[in-house]
């Protein structure tokens, strides 16, 4: 069923992906939802009180379309403007201080908070979920000093979503936190030492957690990289046979984290 199905039917019921988006937003937040298609998180928002005002932007005319009958319909048309445009540009600098950008892969994340500039200034609070490419999204957030508050994985439909939630913090403190959140050697005894591409890679805060949804992703991810690194073995090129040294290393540290983890895991429970 679509979520647009779940709306008509059930009154804003929201997927468990958007549910868990939902639960990430401060309350009282000025609140966007950059690529918010039939706009059903801002209504849910919007409707419920949680926040008193939203901005449901997105770049293709047919969703912006469906999004100003879906608030029309909730009767929010007052509390939810719809727009159109490509990314944050749809914002005014000061206008929310929290924003969702969710269903689109890492780097045209990062693309789209990059070209935000002053729109950015006022937002205390980023709620992104990537499905590719999570490693440049938390390498940004480190490089503008947001700190993560919260990863979580949501398994729905067959697929498993990344839900990041960050805040800004200034220089000194974000720094300083964001240190302790990538040291490896905070995260369990049993976890070997990690670089910090490996950890903004699998997510500093959902290695320090229990979830099997995390087991389960890194073992689909191995499993992907290890017929990545098949089809290199099988080349001849000297280019192939070093970066299949690089996915051999790679992989064989995944595999010992991954490790690490289950056993630390079963020791706390």
């Amino acid at each position: 069923m679509t979520d647009t199905k779940r709306y008509e039917e059930a009154d804003v019921k929201l997927s468990d992906r958007l549910s868990a988006l939902a639960e990430c937003v401060p309350e009282g937040a000025r609140f966007a939802d950059i690529g918010t298609d039939h706009a059903l998180l801002p209504v849910h928002l919007a409707r419920s009180g949680k926040v008193p005002f939203a901005v449901a932007g997105d770049v293709h005319k047919g969703p912006v379309e469906a999004a100003r009958r879906q608030v029309a319909a909730a009767g929010l048309t007052g509390k939810v403007s719809v727009r159109h445009g490509d990314g944050l540009t749809v914002l005014e600098p000061g206008e929310v201080d929290a924003v969702c950008i969710a269903g689109m892969g890492g780097s045209l994340m990062v693309r789209l908070l990059e070209a935000a500039g002053a729109r950015l200034d006022a937002v205390h609070t980023l709620i992104l979920s990537p499905h590719v490419a999570e490693d440049q999204v938390r390498h940004w957030l480190i490089e503008r000093s947001y700190v993560l508050d919260r990863e979580r994985l949501v398994e729905e439909d067959g697929e498993t979503y990344t839900i990041l939630r960050a805040v800004r913090a200034g220089k000194e403190e974000a720094d300083r936190r964001n240190a302790e959140l990538y040291d490896s050697g905070l995260l369990a005894p049993c976890v070997p030492a990690i670089a910090r591409p490996l950890l903004e890679l699998m997510g500093p805060l959902l290695l320090r957690g229990a979830d099997g949804a995390f087991g389960r992703k890194w073992e689909a991810e191995i499993a992907k990289r290890e017929h990545i690194l098949g089809q290199l073995r099988r080349s001849t090129a000297e280019e192939a046979a070093r970066k299949a040294s690089e996915w051999e290393e790679t992989i064989r540290t995944l595999k010992e984290v991954l490790a690490c983890w289950r056993a630390e895991r079963r020791s706390s429970n």
